[in-house]
C-alpha cells in the first residue's frame, strides 16, 4: 500500500524516473549515493527505498541526527549514529554487521556532508573490501530527475584509481544544489 502511495508521489506528482541496473538475487551489498547536496535528498531516498524495493537498507549519519527529539525517527528509518569527532573504528564495526546481518545493506554518501567535498571519506570501500560485498552507484539526479542504480561497480586493488572510477560516474549528475556536488 505504501509502495504504490510512493509510486504515486514520486512518479506522478514530482515527475522522477528510477532507472535500476542491480541484479535481482544480490543479498548484501553497498550503495553509494552521490552527489549529496540538499537536505531533499534524504526524504527522496526514503522514497525510492520504498519504491526500488530495497528492504531494510540502513544509513550511516551525523550522531547529531540521533539526539531528541528526533533521534527515534532517524533510528527507525534505518540510521546509524555516526560520531565523526572520535575514531571508532566504524569499518570494522559494519563489516561485522556485513557478516552477521542476513541482507544488510547500507547507504552512505561518500561526501559526508551536504557541503561541496573534492575528496571523498573512503570509509565505503575499505568497508566493501573487507566484508567482500559489491558497491553499487546511485545517482541523485535533479538535472534529469532520475535516480539511478547502477549495475555492481568492479573494485580493483588501487583504491585511488576506484574512487576516480566512481566519481566519474557521478560528474554529469546535477545534484540538487549542483554547485555543491562538481568533483
Amino acid at each position: 500500500m505504501l509502495r504504490a502511495l510512493y509510486r504515486f508521489i514520486y512518479f506522478r506528482l514530482l515527475g522522477w524516473k528510477l532507472e535500476d541496473h542491480r541484479p535481482p538475487d544480490m543479498p548484501n551489498y553497498i550503495i553509494v549515493v552521490a552527489p549529496h547536496t540538499s537536505n531533499w535528498d534524504f526524504p527522496l531516498g526514503v522514497l525510492v527505498r520504498r519504491i526500488a524495493r530495497l528492504g531494510d537498507t540502513r544509513y550511516l549519519a551525523k550522531a547529531s541526527l540521533f539526539r531528541p527529539p528526533l533521534g527515534w525517527f532517524f533510528r527507525a528509518l534505518g540510521g546509524y549514529p555516526v560520531d565523526r569527532s572520535k575514531s571508532q573504528n566504524m569499518v570494522d564495526q559494519v563489516v561485522t554487521y556485513f557478516r552477521e546481518v542476513p541482507g544488510f545493506k547500507l547507504a552512505i554518501t561518500p561526501e559526508g556532508t551536504r557541503k561541496r567535498q573534492d575528496n571523498w571519506k573512503t570509509g565505503f570501500y575499505y568497508i566493501a573490501k573487507a566484508a567482500n560485498v559489491p558497491i553499487i552507484l546511485c545517482a541523485l539526479d535533479y538535472g534529469r530527475k532520475t535516480v539511478s542504480f547502477s549495475a555492481p561497480f568492479v573494485m580493483s586493488d588501487d583504491k585511488d584509481a576506484d574512487i576516480e572510477r566512481m566519481k566519474d560516474h557521478y560528474r554529469n549528475v546535477k545534484g540538487c544544489n549542483p554547485e555543491l556536488g562538481v568533483f
